[in-house]
């Protein structure tokens, strides 16, 4: 079974060298695992607690997709959309934040940090401090638990936020009396790189030391990269590589042979212009095929667009069956949600109704198949060693209905999950089109089957 693993990538600047090197290219080798079930997504709602440029908002989001994209991220094996593309998050975080602690919330770090500075100032405690930063944690739980997600890799300062999602989970289910919500699991990213800035100091937007990825072409990144501020050794005089920044940002891109070749350049007393230049070659070898792409997908945005509202149609496959769930159980039923099942409680004109098929695999196993009216093979369910055991998850589906199914998007098939594991399966699909239909038709043979009862 794979793991679900969700990262959140805020939109409020232009990528540079620290945020590749930090973030991006690790979290793309991992997407390419076979156990990795990846999500990746613009966390645009969060950047609106940072920033109120709404220029600046629309050229990140459209930067940053452009650039994960460029640095190898696949939409076809993983779900990357944007967070405001995706309606049941916020209708998450409502109903989340009816369950959620105020004291909770007043923990938080992002908040009593700007509780303290207001303090020290002798200012109004709240002062400048938004409803959005105080909610942030329970944005960001809605983020993780809208996908039931496993692991989020998270920095050491966002754990507290990772056990508050936790906190909000458990504590809704516990309320609502049923486990709706996976707890998430805290990856701590030990092993980023963190690459020294201009100036020496981290590399950070906030210090204005950065170096682009990809802004200004190649020009504008030996600009930058010649301004690397070094000590004031001569040409011929030994430096030290360890304490040398260009060393460090060299090795980050570089191999065991190229770095130890660098390394003895610099203690033979290589020149600090030759050895910036020598480092703007290196990085170049890497950045250059990714800028091509990276400034091919900037010049039509429709592409990027496109790739992420089929991004958003996987995500919302996967939170609308899970809202729906959550809205049931919370006293929200609908009328759209409680027609189907008026209208299934009349058989079809046939006097057919949908039905199981039990049988039992060459390797001793029982499953069944859960046909429609008309005899179509709607879903395949998982092996059991024990025909009981079969017998019982019948039972449970034939009681399901449509509001309450979770059916997740997997490749060309549907996925039905009881408890956040998958129980059965639909067959493959030629494409979205006939998926999607498939669905449609299954929820309308869940909801007979819970008339039935």
């Amino acid at each position: 079974m794979k793991t679900r693993v969700l990262t959140g990538i805020t939109t409020t600047g232009t990528p540079h060298l620290g945020n590749y090197v930090g973030a991006i290219r690790p979290a793309v080798a991992a997407s390419r695992r076979d156990d990795v079930d990846a999500f990746y997504f613009m966390a645009d709602y969060h950047a609106l607690i940072k920033s109120d440029d709404p220029a600046r908002i629309e050229r990140s989001r459209l930067e940053i997709a452009a650039t994960w994209l460029a640095a190898g991220l696949d939409p076809q094996k993983v779900t990357f959309y944007r967070q405001s593309d995706i309606p049941e998050i916020p209708e998450l975080t409502w109903f989340l934040t009816c369950v959620t602690a105020k004291g909770l919330l007043n923990r938080a770090h992002a908040y009593k940090a700007a509780v303290d500075k207001n303090t020290e100032a002798g200012e109004d405690a709240d002062a400048g401090v938004t409803a959005g930063l105080y909610m942030y944690p329970v944005l960001m739980a809605a983020d993780i638990l809208a996908f039931n997600a496993n692991k989020v890799p998270v920095g050491r300062d966002q754990i507290q936020h990772i056990e508050m999602a936790r906190d909000i989970a458990q504590r809704f289910n516990h309320i609502y009396g049923r486990d709706f919500f996976v707890l998430p699991e805290v990856v701590i990213e030990e092993q980023v790189a963190t690459l020294p800035g201009l100036d020496g100091r981290k590399m950070s937007k906030s210090y204005d030391n950065t170096i682009p990825l990809f802004a200004g072409g190649q020009k504008h990144l030996r600009e930058t990269i010649m301004r690397i501020v070094t000590d004031s050794r001569l040409p011929g005089e030994a430096k030290d590589p360890d304490s040398s920044s260009l060393f460090t940002i060299f090795r980050a891109f570089a191999s065991e042979a190229e770095s130890a070749a660098f390394r003895q350049a610099l203690v033979d007393g290589i020149g600090w212009g030759e050895a910036k230049q020598v480092l703007f070659e290196r990085i170049e070898v890497d950045v250059a095929p990714m800028r091509e792409s990276y400034d091919a997908l900037i010049a039509r945005p429709g592409v990027i667009e496109e790739i992420l509202h089929e991004g958003a149609k996987k995500a919302r496959a996967i939170a609308a069956p899970k809202i729906a769930e959550l809205r049931d159980a919370i006293g929200l039923r609908s009328g759209v949600s409680i027609a189907p099942q008026a209208t299934a409680k009349a058989a079809p004109k046939s006097g057919k109704s949908p039905r199981f098929a039990s049988f039992r695999d060459g390797d001793g196993s029982f499953r069944f198949r859960l046909f429609s009216a008309d005899g179509e093979e709607l879903l395949l369910s998982r092996s059991f060693a024990d025909p009981k055991a079969a017998g019982v998850l019948q039972k449970r589906i034939k009681e399901l209905g449509a509001a309450a199914a979770v059916v997740q998007s997997q490749s060309s098939a549907l996925v039905l999950e009881l408890d956040g594991e998958p129980v059965a399966s639909t067959p493959v699909f030629d494409d979205e089109q006939a998926r999607d239909a498939a669905l449609t038709r299954l929820r309308g043979a869940l909801d007979q089957l819970a008339a039935q009862e």
